[in-house]
């Protein structure tokens, strides 16, 4: 930092920190707008070394600026994101041209919040009250988590419905966003009564099934998790025919563990506290975070089929579930496609199968047949496409019994 800059360091309240800030004109346009005189520009050294001084503590953000150019002084970046984190300072990232990846890890280093460049109209003044309206609302949090404190007013809780595919092609996102429309049409009377979380990063295809948009505010909110308030996260969700809410995949293939176990259950919380039922789609591969998953929901559907590599799958899966010593109790296993009541050969197929494994098979769900991809294709429910598919009358069954064991699990506990 310059000497001037410096002997008025008690009045700079931000800074940005570039390798050349004459590199993005229109922040330092904004950021004059914003603070007037009360900042200063650092180079990437400087704001390293300047992170240490006792001056550092009196800035409130620094806007770190940073292009595809800029990629080598990763680790230096992520040295002052560090610094500045520990000492309170909120951190803005202004990206350009980074790729999603870099950009993740560089929020996983304490940055807060990103604005891509060229800025927005008005987007440095946004994501600063942002990153105010977190601090504010995290001391809220711990003010209501303080002994005496009173919880949020109509709070609800949520079930939480897990889906996990077991094999390819078994059905598990039919199975979840069918589930969770049909849970709708029986809260009609409750606003928010669902909200489905598509948690396959890669190729999740809840956004297809139900033809919905994949928009950059996903990547966004899950690059931001620990900012997020009640806001940000619905300002994610997509809404299907003004009832199903939907977090859909990112518009990007990312990595499976973009997420911490602590980020998947922060997102899984604030649903639950908005939403009657959450059902969850998750990708057939088991990552650092899916036993967080297991241990926060209520039914954990786990879908196969009838054939050699759902029975090897579901044997590889029980044995790494019981080598953790995680409990199977949640877990309901379901047979997709299963044989008709005429197939006699087949239903003792089934059996030996169940047997041989260990398990037993709690729902039997039919072959709908064409239908089933005629309305994915369509991006439409069953209900909405093929009323009589015999698929969707087991899916509402099971939709309709799941949605009277929760209303008399609420009515007994306010009692």
């Amino acid at each position: 930092m310059s000497a001037q800059s410096q002997a008025k360091a008690n009045l700079i309240r931000a800074c940005t920190v570039s390798r050349d800030v004459q590199n993005f004109d229109l922040l330092i346009e904004d950021m004059e707008t914003e603070y007037g005189e009360d900042w200063g520009d650092l180079t990437f050294a400087e704001a390293h070394a300047f992170m240490d001084a006792p001056e550092a503590g009196a800035l409130d953000v620094i806007a770190i600026a940073l292009d595809d150019a800029d990629e080598p002084s990763t680790p230096l970046v992520r040295s002052i994101i560090e610094k500045a984190s520990a000492r309170g300072i909120h951190i803005l990232l202004i990206a350009e041209a980074l790729s999603p990846i870099l950009l993740h890890q560089l929020l996983r280093a304490g940055a807060e919040d990103f604005v891509p460049y060229p800025l927005p109209e008005n987007a440095l003044h946004d994501a600063i009250e942002r990153l105010h309206r977190a601090e504010a609302q995290q001391a809220a949090n711990l003010n209501a988590a303080a002994p005496g404190a009173q919880g949020s007013a109509g709070a609800k809780d949520g079930a939480v419905l897990v889906v996990q595919a077991l094999c390819g092609g078994a059905g598990g996102t039919n199975f979840a966003v069918n589930l969770g429309w049909e849970l709708c049409q029986l809260a009609k009377n409750r606003t928010h009564s669902v909200c489905v979380l598509d948690f396959d990063f890669q190729s999740g295809s809840v956004a297809t099934y139900l033809d919905l948009a994949r928009t950059e505010k996903v990547y966004e909110l899950l690059s931001q998790t620990h900012s997020m308030d009640s806001d940000a996260f619905f300002a994610a969700l997509q809404v299907f025919k003004e009832k199903m809410y939907v977090l859909t995949a990112p518009s990007d293939m990312l990595p499976l563990d973009l997420l911490s176990p602590d980020e998947i259950e922060r997102i899984i919380s604030v649903a639950k506290s908005h939403f009657d039922y959450v059902v969850i789609d998750l990708p057939r591969a088991v990552m650092h975070w899916t036993e967080t998953v297991l241990n926060m929901s209520d039914v954990f559907f786990a879908l196969l089929e009838l054939d050699m590599r759902s029975a090897q799958n579901t044997l590889r899966m029980l044995r790494a579930l019981k080598a953790d010593g995680i409990d199977l109790s949640k877990h309901r296993f379901m047979l997709n496609r299963a044989p008709k009541f005429t197939d006699l050969s087949g239903k003792s197929r089934a059996k030996r199968m169940s047997e041989s494994l260990g398990i037993t098979l709690v729902g039997n769900l039919p072959d709908g047949g064409a239908q089933v991809r005629d309305a994915n294709d369509h991006g439409l429910p069953l209900a909405e496409f093929a009323a009589k598919n015999p698929l969707l009358k087991e899916i509402r069954k099971l939709a309709t019994e799941l949605h009277d064991a929760t209303t008399a699990a609420h009515k007994l506990a306010a009692e």
